[in-house]
């Protein structure tokens, strides 16, 4: 099976990719980086942690990422998606709705939450 992580280059995102990598090791399983913002992280980090990496991105003719990566999580049905939180007040959701919650409501597989500060990333 594969962890998947949603990538961004943020603490967040940092924080979520840390995690999965040590995810990944501790199942014994290959790590699907998915990057949202069409970045990717620092090589060889999964090589030293002898994990499998792979990488996909967003449709580059399509408008939602979040989509996109729900789509790829329908298609390979990994073991758990792992993703990045950060905390925001009510009318920030309110107005600009969340990436974060659109993935825990929306996957049909679950979904592990770190805040930067949990690992070392």
């Amino acid at each position: 099976m594969t962890v998947l992580v949603a990538g961004t280059d943020t603490a967040e995102g940092r924080a979520a990719y840390a995690y999965a990598l040590r995810e990944a090791v501790r199942r014994g399983e290959d790590l699907l980086y998915f990057g949202l913002s069409g970045e990717r992280p620092e090589p060889g980090a999964a090589e030293q942690a002898g994990v499998r990496e792979t990488y996909a991105e967003p449709d580059a003719r399509g408008k939602d990422g979040v989509g996109d990566l729900l789509d790829t999580a329908e298609r390979i049905d990994p073991s758990v998606i792992v993703i990045g939180i950060r905390q925001r007040t009510p009318a920030s959701k309110f107005i600009m709705g969340s990436s974060a919650q659109q993935i825990i409501l929306q996957a049909n597989t679950p979904v592990l939450c770190v805040k930067p500060g949990m690992v070392d990333a």
